[in-house]
């Protein structure tokens, strides 16, 4: 294979004709076809090849004859790009001029390009890479078909980045302070990040990830509780992006070595959506992380939680005691706040006064009483709680309880006749009490206040639009340990579709596991008894763990084998 650099390049362009003049002397295409696609190039700004093809002037296939008969240079093997080195150049780059980054040896780069003789082009990917070229050659169509399937910018994305002048934006995070305030206030910056918004929300997004790389800003949303790629920026934008989230979101873009936090909002469809903004300081700049907060996301009823109508009844029964403590268990973002906030407005009532301390405030609820703790302030979830016990309260809700002084005054507000709604971390319903015994609450006080307690996770659902049934392998129901039950039972899953982007999943929805503190559960409590010990009561008393609600779940064909083993793995 010969090794073609960029200044051999300028050399055999000097000496050899160039493409416009081989199809002519060949009566390939006329002079006045030539002088219609250079026209057309002009007013487009389309490479000239594919004005060629596009108009129907002449084929693919010989556009590619005059570069490797007569110019010798070797046609790119598209089929074995290094998915490794694709981020090199970026993808705004690739688009714009027609190339792709094949494979890296050494210091040695090597790009396919629709219009290999470009020496201009070749330079600016050898200044952005820093590294040597070899430049093979290969059809506009297959570029743009290998830059599709190795993309991660959106279409619409891609025609916005296209508006976006790269000498205005190119700056570096430690710019001053006017400076990124400029860049972050140009017209098609301000397109691109409320594309990115609107998009993640669109998309059912959670969490959209801003992340600074070596070469690129890769930007990523959690959608039903997975971080999937959208996007991996050219890293010229990096500060332009970052700085307008600063300042859409009121945080200080002159502060970049220390983590920041902040608020926005942007609107989609008429409707109004609050964002929280994150940043971090890493050794490649500033992380972001947008949480989306659509208040209908959470604002649903008890019966919209997933809970099965037995524990509904339970759940329901509890919510109805004068008095006592609710707990709400499980790791970060297994859905407690949709949990506790559908519980507060089942309680929500005018005759009730109810008041919450929480962190932070992420939904405001109608008719509601709620507070933010600000630790510089010297307002902690107990010192909050020790406040809102003297505001005449029906009904509380402390965010969560992580000390032994924010347990105990929920343990004495609970028994002082109020109905107090917490969260705790714990694995599973049952060890939620030990874990209250080792933060210092005395047994009895702990089996005479706590009322109920939700364990609960978070599982995807199937994609309705593609969902099939399927046999699981008998290795997976040995997994369960319930293979000779179900070895005869039918369950489903999502082959992928449009609908779902292919995965399979649309959704998610709650697993729970609810134990009611009865009589029998309170004496052992008082004993100290096991969290096996008393697991196994409360399975005598009608409790369903985890699994066994994600299994009938499974069975019903809302979610998969495989998300319920994952979720319930403490069950």
């Amino acid at each position: 294979m010969i090794v073609y650099y960029f200044s051999q390049l300028v050399f055999m362009a000097s000496e050899i004709k160039t493409l416009a003049e081989y199809l002519v002397e060949e009566k390939i295409i006329t002079p006045a076809q030539l002088q219609t696609a250079h026209l057309e190039a002009g007013k487009t700004g389309d490479p000239f090849t594919q004005v060629l093809v596009r108009l129907g002037m002449v084929t693919e296939d010989k556009i590619l004859d005059f570069y490797v008969n007569l110019h010798k240079i070797p046609r790119a093997a598209l089929d074995k790009i290094d998915p490794q080195v694709v981020n090199l150049v970026p993808e705004i780059v690739c688009r714009r001029y027609h190339l792709i980054p094949l494979n890296k040896k050494d210091q040695t780069l090597t790009i396919a390009m629709s219009d290999p003789l470009n020496v201009i082009v070749i330079d600016e990917v050898k200044f952005r890479t820093g590294l040597a070229l070899e430049v093979e050659v290969a059809a506009d169509s297959e570029i743009l078909k290998a830059i599709g399937q190795h993309s991660h910018i959106d279409a619409n994305m891609g025609e916005i980045l296209n508006t976006i002048d790269l000498n205005s934006v190119n700056v570096d995070e430690e710019a001053e302070f006017t400076k990124l305030k400029n860049i972050a206030e140009e017209a098609p910056v301000i397109k691109l990040v409320n594309f990115i918004l609107t998009d993640a929300f669109h998309n059912r997004a959670s969490d959209i990830h801003i992340e600074p790389d070596e070469n690129f800003l890769r930007i990523r949303n959690r959608i039903d509780g997975v971080l999937y790629n959208v996007a991996n920026l050219p890293k010229y934008l990096q500060a332009a992006v970052v700085s307008r989230c600063k300042i859409m979101s009121d945080i200080n873009i002159a502060v970049k070595r220390a983590p920041q936090d902040g608020r926005m909002q942007f609107e989609t469809e008429g409707k109004p959506i609050d964002v929280r903004v994150s940043t971090f300081p890493t050794i490649y700049g500033e992380n972001l992380v947008l949480r989306l907060l659509d208040a209908t996301s959470v604002m649903i009823g008890l019966e919209e939680l997933g809970l099965s109508a037995e524990d509904l009844v339970r759940f329901k029964e509890l919510l109805g005691s004068p008095y006592g403590i609710i707990l709400v268990t499980g790791p970060t973002g297994s859905g407690k706040t949709t949990s506790l906030y559908s519980a507060l407005n089942y309680l929500n009532s005018p005759k009730k006064n109810i008041l919450t301390i929480e962190d932070p405030v992420e939904y405001h609820l109608f008719g509601i009483r709620q507070s933010q703790v600000n630790p510089q302030a010297g307002l902690t979830f107990a010192t909050g709680l020790r406040s809102i016990l003297r505001q005449d309260p029906d009904i509380i809700m402390v965010g969560e309880i992580r000390d032994l002084e924010t347990a105990e005054i929920a343990v004495h507000a609970a028994l002082t006749g109020h109905l107090v709604l917490s969260t705790i971390h714990t694995n599973d319903a049952p060890s939620t009490m030990n874990r209250l015994i080792d933060m210092g609450i005395k047994p009895f006080l702990a089996a005479s206040s706590v009322i109920g307690i939700v364990a609960q996770r978070l599982v995807r659902t199937i994609c309705p639009e593609c969902k099939e049934t399927y046999k699981p392998p008998p290795e997976l129901l040995a997994r369960l340990g319930e293979e000779s039950t179900f070895k005869d039972a039918t369950f489903y899953r999502g082959k992928g579709c449009k609908n779902c982007k292919e995965i399979g999943y649309r959704g998610r929805c709650g697993i729970y596991e609810l134990m009611v503190v009865t009589e029998r559960i309170r004496e052992q409590i008082s004993a100290k008894s096991s969290a096996d010990l008393l697991r196994k009561i409360a399975r005598e008393e009608g409790m369903k763990t985890l699994r066994d609600d994600g299994l009938q779940k499974a069975l019903a064909g809302i979610t998969t084998l495989d998300e319920v083993i994952q979720a319930s793995k403490t069950g």
